[in-house]
This record gives C-alpha cells, sequence and structure tokens, in this order.
C-alpha cells in the first residue's frame, strides 16, 4: 500500500513547490512596490544614518543607505560639516540612482545648491525682500549669499545711505568694512546657465535722498570732524556729501589761501575732511569748514610781529578811510587815515600814494581777526622810545657778530 501512494506524493510535491515559488514572487511585487526607487536630479529628504571620516550614508527610503562621499562631501562648507549629526534630516540631490557598486549616489550641496536657486526664482517673481548678510567684495559691488547661492550686489544697487558711507579709491578701502553687517535685497536677475544671481539694495529700501539727509541732519552735531566726498562746485564754494546728505563748504571756509575758485583745489569726487560749523534743521542745510581743520599759516606769521615794532611797508591800496600796507609777501597791514598824519586830513592821498615804501610801527596785533593795525604818525612817537633803543641794541649786537666772524684769523709770527 505504501508502494501505491508513493507516486502520488511525487507527482503532487512538483506543483507545491511551484506555488511556493509564486508566493515567494508575489511577496517581492509587493515589496518592491511599497520602495520608491530615487531618480536621477530628485531632491529628497533624507535622515543620516551615519558619520565617517570621508563619508556619510544616508537614508531615503530605499533598502540601503545612499552614500555622499568623495568629492560631493569635500564640497561641504567644514562649518556645515561639523553641525550635521547623525539622525537628523537633510536634503540630498540624487547623483545616481545607483553606481557600479550599487549605490545610490547623493550630494547635500547640490540640494542645498537647487532648493536656493528655486528661492531665488521664488523671490524674483515675488519681488520679496530678502534678509542676509555682507560676505565680501570685488571691485564692482558687494557680495551676500542667498541660501547656498552668492549673489552679487552692483555698486550702483547698493543703497544711497550705505554708498555716502563708503570712501576710498580701492575697493577694499570702500567696501571691506561693510562686511559682516545685515542687507536687505531683492533678486532682480537670475541666470542658472550662467550661473548668475543678481541683487538690489535699492529696490529694496524705501528710503529717498530726503528722508536719508533728515536722518544725517538729526545726527550731527556742530564741531564734529566727518570725511565725505566732494559732489559739485559752484563760484560761491563747494558741495560736499556726508553719509547722503549734501553740505556748503563757502569759498571763504576752503583754504586760508585767497583763493577765486573751488576749482582751484578742489575736484570732483575728491574725499575730505570737514567740520561741521553750523545746522539749520528748518531749513535743511548744513555750514561746513575745510580750512578750520587745517592749520593756520596766519598765525605763525602774525607771531613775527609785536606791538611797538618798526617795520618797513609798501602801500597797496587807498581808501576813504586808510590806507593799506604789505608788509610781507601775502601779509598786510592797515593804517587807519587816524593814523596817517598829525593833522587832519580829508582822504589818505593828501600824504600816500600807492607804491610808496614807508617806515611804519605796529600798534595791534588781532590774531582771531587776521588783523594787523600800523601807523604813520607815531613813527617818531616817544612813548616807543625805550622800545626803539633796545631794538636798535640788537641790531648794533647783531651788525659786531657779523664783523668778527667776517676777520680773517690772525697769522702767527714765526
Amino acid at each position: 500500500m505504501d508502494q501505491n501512494h508513493a507516486p502520488l506524493e511525487q507527482e503532487t510535491q512538483p506543483e507545491n513547490h511551484q506555488t511556493e515559488n509564486n508566493n515567494m514572487a508575489s511577496l517581492l511585487e509587493q515589496e518592491g512596490a511599497m520602495i520608491d526607487f530615487p531618480q536621477q536630479g530628485e531632491i529628497r529628504t533624507g535622515m543620516i544614518a551615519s558619520i565617517a571620516p570621508g563619508q556619510i550614508l544616508v537614508s531615503v527610503g530605499t533598502k540601503s543607505e545612499g552614500i555622499i562621499s568623495g568629492k560631493e562631501y569635500e564640497a561641504i562648507p567644514r562649518e556645515e560639516l561639523e553641525q550635521l549629526k547623525v539622525g537628523m534630516e537633510i536634503p540630498v540631490y540624487v547623483v545616481n540612482p545607483e553606481d557600479s557598486s550599487g549605490n545610490v549616489v547623493l550630494s547635500y550641496v547640490r540640494a542645498r545648491e537647487e532648493a536656493s536657486w528655486k528661492e531665488a526664482e521664488s523671490l524674483l517673481a515675488s519681488k520679496a525682500t530678502y534678509h542676509s548678510k555682507i560676505i565680501g567684495y570685488n571691485k564692482g559691488g558687494l557680495i551676500v549669499p542667498i541660501g547656498g547661492l552668492r549673489g552679487f550686489v552692483p555698486a550702483s544697487q547698493v543703497s544711497l545711505s550705505r554708498r555716502a558711507e563708503s570712501s576710498g579709491e580701492t575697493p577694499e578701502q570702500r567696501w571691506s568694512k561693510m562686511i559682516g553687517e545685515e542687507i536687505d535685497v531683492c533678486v532682480i536677475e537670475v541666470d542658472r546657465e550662467r550661473r548668475r544671481l543678481i541683487l538690489s539694495e535699492r529696490a529694496a529700501n524705501t528710503e529717498t535722498r530726503e528722508t536719508i539727509k533728515e536722518r544725517v541732519i538729526d545726527s550731527l552735531q556742530e564741531g564734529e570732524v566727518r570725511t565725505g566726498k566732494v559732489t559739485s562746485l559752484a563760484d560761491f564754494g563747494a558741495f560736499v556729501n556726508i553719509s547722503g546728505a549734501d553740505g556748503l563748504v563757502h569759498l571763504s571756509e576752503i583754504s586760508w589761501d585767497r583763493i577765486q575758485h573751488p576749482s582751484e583745489v578742489l575736484k570732483v569726487g575728491q574725499e575730505v575732511k570737514v567740520k561741521i560749523i553750523s545746522i539749520d534743521r528748518d531749513k535743511k542745510r548744513i555750514g561746513l569748514s575745510i580750512r578750520q581743520l587745517q592749520e593756520d599759516p596766519w598765525m605763525e606769521k602774525a607771531s613775527r610781529y609785536q606791538v611797538g615794532q618798526l617795520i618797513e611797508g609798501t602801500i597797496t591800496r587807498l581808501t576813504k578811510f586808510g590806507a593799506f600796507a604789505r608788509i610781507d609777501d601775502d601779509v598786510e597791514g592797515l593804517i587807519h587815515i587816524s593814523e596817517i598824519s598829525e593833522k587832519r586830513i580829508e582822504h589818505p592821498k593828501e600824504v600816500l600814494k600807492e607804491g610808496d615804501v614807508v617806515t611804519l610801527r605796529v600798534i595791534k596785533v588781532d590774531a582771531e581777526k587776521h588783523r594787523i593795525g600800523l601807523s604813520l604818525r607815531r613813527v617818531e612817537s616817544m612813548a616807543y622810545a625805550d622800545l626803539d633803543w633796545m631794538a636798535l641794541e640788537e641790531v648794533l649786537e647783531e651788525d659786531d657778530s657779523e664783523q668778527e666772524s667776517e676777520q680773517p684769523p690772525a697769522e702767527s709770527a714765526d
């Protein structure tokens, strides 16, 4: 009976085996259907499974983890790499769904970059403002990041107030001090192929020239020293921009020397230091001075003269109230009409004419007002007799010492 049944068992075995195979295939199909296989160029959110030197494994929903290694690992900035931890979710870009070793090759940097391009395109479309920080500069403007991208703000797109604060001839002098400063920008151009991302601070800034000037005027104090740029020249003076507001340097406040036009010492675009000498907040006017920051050459010249001193002068001008005499190359003094003669005269021309060389006495030195008072009638005054004798003795002593120095040394007798 066992023999009779044996063939039957052998006949039914292949059927059972086939059934098992079918069930296994069905299970594999179901499992495969549940796996969302990655596609090249796709961006996914994955979880960091492990971090090792030169390699990061990321779980992206497949049976095995994807890998970030080689140049994709090296492209991650060191400061960002140090912040990555096991269990952290990060965006990844699928470089290759399956390499020769069967690995899913991923990139963290490309995912960040792609997300940044999409954000930049969205900002361009919406014209929304993006808050960031200045991280660098070049000869044409500022470098500002948007996500993982480096955007460029041309100098023409930098805000008026920030441009007013920039100074110097080189990019380093103009822009370097701005690194680290916060900035609001709008995206005005996106070109992925050329990797071109152009930003504008001006488009994000609602400040006008008037509002900037009001803000600057409110911050100024008389007596302050600021650095500005010459913006324009006129017959009556020069306009200098200070942090976005123009102030006037009157012709008389440009130089201690007598000049006919600001162009003799200044040019548009020149950087200058100025002193705030007046502020009219109602009329929004700022008075500036350049010469008050320079040493007054007249002070040194005036120190040569003392009240009572006798000097020689050349008459240069005659007026109703007196005569002007040049006592140095560029120093003049006034002989008031009452100091010309002991007699009463109606006009200086009764006694003097232009070109006369006369001996005069210094009777007043006003350093603050740059004035020297002279007298012709007091040259012989006994009130200065003692002073004149002292001056004469000094001259005689100088003459004696000069004569002694000019005498040849005595020859010794043999």
